[in-house]
């Protein structure tokens, strides 16, 4: 059992979930508002269906992470000069430091995680773990898992 795939990609995510989880600290962000501050750093701003989409995460819980954002002064919100109906939403300069910070503790925990690895075998990692990916989304979307 202990080398079937998905639990070996379980182990991995839950290990390094914690080990993020730790460098939360009394930063005022919540479990998975990091990812968002970084995606933001890179993409500019963006509509929260869009970081709904990317994420793969339900709307209402994108919505609930960044009105607890914007109260902590991560974000803000902009209107959407080409779709009134949606706002944007940016980084402001707390959010773009804490960004900053986040992208360095990423960066150290995949050092951690790839201890020991070639180059080489990184590219593999990397390219496996897309491939993976792809097929898995690939696969009709909410047909029952046998239940």
């Amino acid at each position: 059992m202990e080398n079937m795939f998905f639990m070996l990609l379980y182990r991995s995510f839950h290990s390094q979930r914690n080990y993020l989880r730790s460098c939360l600290g009394d930063s005022g962000l919540g479990a998975g508002q990091p990812k968002l501050l970084v995606y933001l750093s890179g993409r500019g701003s963006c509509s929260q269906r869009e970081l709904a989409e990317y994420f793969e995460i339900d709307p209402a819980a994108v919505s609930r992470m960044l009105y607890s954002m914007e109260k902590s002064g991560f974000v803000s919100r902009e209107t959407n000069q080409k779709s009134r109906r949606s706002d944007l939403i940016a980084l402001t300069e707390k959010g773009c430091q804490f960004a900053g910070i986040w992208k360095e503790n990423y960066r150290v925990m995949e050092d951690i995680m790839l201890d020991g690895f070639t180059a080489e075998e990184k590219k593999k990692f990397a390219s496996y773990l897309s491939r993976a990916y792809r097929n898995l989304r690939a696969e009709k979307e909410g047909e029952p898992c046998g239940i």
